[in-house]
């Protein structure tokens, strides 16, 4: 059960950085990069386990590379400009600080 948790809250983290990335353009990224770390870091504080968090960035990732894609009227959740690319790649590297973080 903790591993579908984990799954929801992961997919849940990324839903939120993609809606709030581009809002009040430099703290809306940076709420959403720090809400993230503290998200997958907590499943692993709550249920224990480092898969738990790996699972979880994989669920982020899924749902944030996925609304870089253009949806069925080409439309882009993720825009090509500097805050979404920074989204991205900064995403990437909170997720593996907050998976090799101590519990």
């Amino acid at each position: 059960m903790p591993l579908f948790y984990s799954i929801i809250v992961g997919s849940a983290l990324g839903a939120g950085s993609v809606f709030l990335h581009g809002s009040l353009k430099p703290f809306g990224l940076l709420l959403s990069l720090a809400a993230t770390c503290a998200g997958v870091w907590s499943i692993g504080r709550i249920w224990g386990g480092r898969s738990l968090r790996i699972m979880a960035g994989f669920a982020w990732l899924i749902v944030v590379l996925r609304a870089g894609f253009p949806g069925v009227s080409d439309e882009y959740l993720i825009e090509g400009t500097s805050v979404g690319v920074s989204l991205i790649n900064g995403g990437f590297l909170i997720l593996l600080l907050a998976v090799l973080l101590p519990v």
